[in-house]
């Protein structure tokens, strides 16, 4: 496309939805007219791929979350037209970087599972793949992030205040889903996933909630203006927030409606579709032929029963012949070991939301017992295996009892699967498991985020064969040696980290020294994710710079990001206590010349695409066996940043990929913390290791302040109460030693920066292997047969 064509369009666009000439309107004007002349140019190609796909076989990706991040940067990148763009906004006058700042990032994920799916939907079109994504379109959102006196704040993320251009709402194709006491419509909203110069443009369709009888009029007339609306906000509630809080009863009947609601949208439009294109097949007898449904964790479980349902009684099918049906489409990718996360459901919560899935899930699980009661296991495993018990059900039964493949998404944390968590269950489907470790796109998290680094890797080759390709990143180790190359690469970090500073002035208000080494944990604050371990440790540095103010070690910004559940008490609490330690680091005149400290505000996508080009240190620290894969460990490593971590997830294939000696591991392994933890008693480690003591009493100490809350007190009782058996759950105490150790041998290894640059190119050169187009690749050809 030339780039008088978008220009043309642009302009068009801009007096037809102003009625002003092109140089009076704002850059929000601007963006609007841009971005729909984008979309209007690539709806051929989005046509196109719909049509030859009308036939084929399909991959549908059912997810809770998709965390896409800005689209235009990204789209008219993998469409090929980004200097064609650059140029039509230097000829509008407005430069494409406040252009790109127009747009808000789309609440639509929280962390590491939300931007998988993301990844995976552009690898998929990339890598020519068909896959179709199906979510909710949450008008607000997990929520944006604020701090008020170190406290987070939270409010509703309203990201298409300013409209959304690059969706199209599908209003032919609403369906209506049906509760035991409410009735909804889910409209569908449309956006077009690129492929990187592939010519595929697929389909990511969410599903927003509207009400069937939004407005009574006679209320209204009658003066009751509340009441007149009641109904209008019932339905809009189901796809208002990301995971509303469940901590009672009516926010678990509000998260099992939204998990419903887009799955019955769902499985009701593939039904519809397939009944359009294949009239003749009245029987479906061959809808697993052209149907295959991964679903991304516990979330999306609900579609199971709703398949069986549109099938039986919408579609009078027996139930041999939709269980047949059902049974061959479903794959599940369980993303955690962690109890909680393992979603059960009280039969009480789903028969007051919709008691008909209910029954076919006893139904599916009473058939399962007898297949086990065939099979002569004992009661106790069978009540353990089952689906339906004392209850409640388990989620994660019924999606390993129906789907084809069940995939965990790291090597040790598939094995754990296998082997601990759902040993019963390999021993009863052992053909069912497989790996598929997690992967990130390169077009975001280098080409975009990171655009010198990836035009010299372009220099370095000749060509950008690479960026389909991102194994050949191993042909850089011919470099390692090269000191024109290992200055180049320092220099383009340099230039990131630079950039970073000044964002984060802006952002934060806060000054961090480009020279420092930037230590960042950036991800979803948890307790298994230790980002207490990390501030304990800022706390112990500090404690020992104001007794040795002359200390030799390279200055050092540690820099945090993330958001606590609204609910989760304890990790709100460490959001506050690295607040504090903030505080008490950056207002002390002595320490703050060696470090400092910055927890950024609502970090999300775009934040994301600053920090991990800016990195050096990349804190992956959770306790061993709990991190089921991580993917900020991936997108840090393309870009040359080093790995602190535990052996544990994806750390342990990027120590294998890139060697140990140009990482920092640290810590103990799965194996022994298990050999430990009947005996385990951080009390007697806290009451015997001074510096231990000394650290961890901050907490209790007036060199920090909870504002009353009790918070610091609550983390202090669950790091060392004496009368509690699972005090230090996630082994923070066990492990500082190694960790403050580790954290002296990174303090050497900067000293030599020609050595420094030569672990980072290291990393880079085999990161190859966390392509998400790798994976996707895995998935379509072991899982889904496309």
């Amino acid at each position: 496309m030339k780039d008088n064509k978008i220009l043309e369009t642009t302009k068009q666009l801009i007096k037809y939805k102003t009625g002003k000439d092109v140089n009076e309107v704002s850059t929000v004007e601007k963006y609007d007219g841009l971005s729909l002349a984008i979309m209007s140019d690539i709806n051929d190609d989005w046509i196109k791929t719909t049509k030859e796909d009308k036939y084929k076989r399909k991959a549908y990706y059912f997810s809770a979350e998709f965390l896409i991040g800005r689209s235009l940067g990204n789209n008219i990148l993998n469409y090929g037209i980004y200097n064609e763009v650059k140029e039509a906004l230097d000829d509008l006058n407005v430069s494409i970087g406040a252009v790109e700042d127009v747009e808000e990032d789309p609440a639509l994920g929280n962390g590491g599972l939300g931007r998988l799916a993301a990844c995976f939907m552009e690898s998929a079109a990339t890598e020519d793949l068909p896959l179709e994504g199906y979510g909710v379109r949450y008008s607000q959102g997990l929520f944006k992030q604020s701090f008020k006196g170190g406290f987070q704040m939270e409010e509703g993320d309203d990201w298409t205040s300013l409209g959304d251009n690059w969706s199209i709402r599908r209003q032919a194709d609403t369906k209506i889903v049906k509760f035991k006491d409410q009735m909804v419509y889910a409209v569908p909203y449309d956006s077009p996933v690129i492929g990187y110069r592939s010519g595929r443009v697929n389909t990511l369709r969410l599903w927003q909630a509207e009400a069937v009888d939004g407005f009574n009029f006679m209320k209204f007339n009658n003066f009751q203006y509340d009441d007149s609306m009641s109904q209008k906000n019932r339905a809009e509630d189901i796809t208002r927030v990301l995971y509303p809080n469940d901590s009672q009863k009516a926010g678990k009947i509000l998260r099992i409606k939204q998990q419903y609601f887009f799955v019955s949208a769902s499985i009701q439009d593939m039904v519809a579709r397939y009944k359009k294109n294949f009239p003749l097949d009245i029987k479906f007898k061959d809808f697993s032929k052209y149907h295959v449904i991964q679903l991304n964790d516990t979330h999306p479980v609900m579609a199971i029963p709703e398949l069986m349902r549109v099938l039986m009684d919408e579609n009078f099918l027996s139930w041999d012949d939709a269980w047949k049906i059902t049974s061959e489409v479903f794959a599940f990718t369980n993303h955690t070991i962690l109890e909680e996360a393992m979603e059960k459901w009280s039969e009480d919560i789903l028969d007051t939301t919709n008691p008909r899935c209910l029954e076919i899930i006893k139904e599916i699980d009473r058939r399962f017992r007898l297949e086990l009661q065939a099979k002569n296991y004992d009661d106790e495993k069978i009540e353990y295996l089952a689906i339906c018990s004392d209850g409640v059900v388990k989620m994660a039964n019924l999606a390993i009892h129906t789907s084809i493949k069940v995939n965990g998404v790291a090597r040790l944390h598939t094995e754990i699967l296998k082997h601990e968590t759902l040993r019963d269950f390999y021993e009863l489907y052992p053909n069912k498991f497989l790996n598929k470790t997690n992967g990130i796109t390169p077009r975001r998290w280098l080409l975009y985020s990171n655009p010198e680094l990836s035009d010299y890797i372009t220099e370095l080759f000749g060509d950008d064969s690479w960026t389909k390709d991102l194994s050949k990143l191993k042909e850089l180790e011919k470099y390692l040696d090269d000191d024109k190359v290992l200055d180049r690469l320092w220099d383009i970090k340099q230039n990131n980290k630079k950039k970073l500073a000044k964002y984060i002035k802006i952002n934060e208000g806060i000054d961090i020294d480009p020279d420092s080494i930037f230590d960042i944990q950036v991800k979803r604050i948890h307790e298994y994710k230790r980002q207490l371990l990390n501030a304990l440790h800022i706390v112990y540095l500090y404690h020992t710079i104001k007794e040795n103010p002359e200390i030799d070690m390279p200055k050092r910004t540690f820099i945090f990001g993330g958001k606590a559940a609204p609910g989760y008490f304890r990790a709100k609490s460490i959001i506050k206590f690295i607040n504090e330690v903030a505080k008490l680091v950056n207002n002390d005149p002595v320490v703050s010349e060696k470090i400092k400290v910055v927890f950024v505000e609502n970090f999300r996508v775009t934040y994301g695409e600053k920090i991990y080009p800016a990195c050096d240190v990349s804190e992956q620290i959770s306790t061993a066996g709990k991190e089921a894969s991580g993917t900020g460990n991936m997108k840090f490593m393309l870009n040359g940043a080093l790995t602190l971590g535990t052996y544990d997830g994806a750390n342990i294939e990027i120590f294998q990929e890139a060697g140990v000696e140009n990482n920092f591991q640290f810590g103990a392994t799965v194996e022994e913390l298990r050999d430990i933890a009947e005996d385990y008693n951080p009390r007697k480690l806290y009451e015997e290791d001074p510096i231990i003591k000394r650290t961890v009493d901050t907490l209790l100490s007036d060199e920090i302040n909870d504002n009353g809350s009790y918070m610091f007190l609550e983390i202090y009782n669950a790091l060392v109460n004496e009368k509690d058996p699972h005090a230090d759950n996630y082994y923070v105490l066990y492990d500082f030693h190694e960790y403050r150790k580790a954290h002296e041998r990174i303090n050497e290894a900067y000293k030599d920066k020609r050595d420094w640059a030569r672990k980072s190119l290291k990393n880079i050169a085999n990161a190859g292997k966390f392509s998400s187009d790798r994976t996707i690749r895995e998935y379509a050809q072991e899982i889904w047969n496309i």
